[in-house]
């Protein structure tokens, strides 16, 4: 079977890599470039550095090509990327413990350029750590669901089959979720 290297459909990239036998490097480029920002977007805001979410975007692809002819298409492949990152990033968090417990190294957050005046990036930053510590106060549950839908903007049900949670339950998250957020945002303005 050709492929055509304009075609982006999931069906036609995950039909090219199943059945290349070396992993047809055009549907794995493909493949990767479609789902690069969302996986590396998602690693990031778990990870909080641009280096280890860059590192992790990598490892999910290889393990994602690997494992590319056992995907039953059962949820959909940005749900299964999903999971996959949340995998390697959680194994990565324990690693980083490990290190940080044992005293290994010192792990340094690295700062991306995209394009910004020093002003703004200041400013972005500010308010990314603030952001950050308004999620960090939020409970598990209800942070991984606002992550999930706000800003990888998976479905409820995609959510549901990652979690485990009840569709009504995951709404009652977001809901309680997103009351807290404008709570403390409220409560942090100067």
């Amino acid at each position: 079977m050709g492929y055509a290297l304009s075609v982006n459909t999931d069906d036609a990239i995950l039909t090219a890599l199943r059945e290349a036998t070396d992993n047809n490097s055009v549907a794995a480029n493909d493949f990767v470039r479609k789902y690069q920002k969302f996986v590396y977007t998602t690693a990031l805001r778990y990870l909080k550095s641009s280096d280890d979410a860059y590192d992790a975007a990598q490892e999910v692809f290889i393990k994602a090509l690997k494992s590319i002819r056992s995907f039953r298409g059962e949820s959909s492949v940005s749900t299964w990327l999903y999971r996959i990152t949340m995998n390697v990033c959680s194994g990565m968090k324990r690693k980083e413990k490990l290190r940080t417990f044992v005293g290994i190294d010192d792990i340094q957050e690295s700062t991306s350029d995209y394009g910004y005046t020093p002003a703004q990036e200041t400013e972005n930053n500010d308010f990314e750590v603030r952001f950050q510590g308004i999620l960090a106060q939020l409970p598990d549950k209800q942070r991984e669901t606002f992550i999930m839908r706000y800003f990888d903007e998976l479905s409820y049900e995609e959510i549901s089959q990652i979690s485990g949670t009840s569709v009504g339950g995951l709404k009652a998250n977001y809901f309680q979720a997103t009351k807290k957020i404008a709570q403390l945002l409220k409560s942090a303005r100067p």
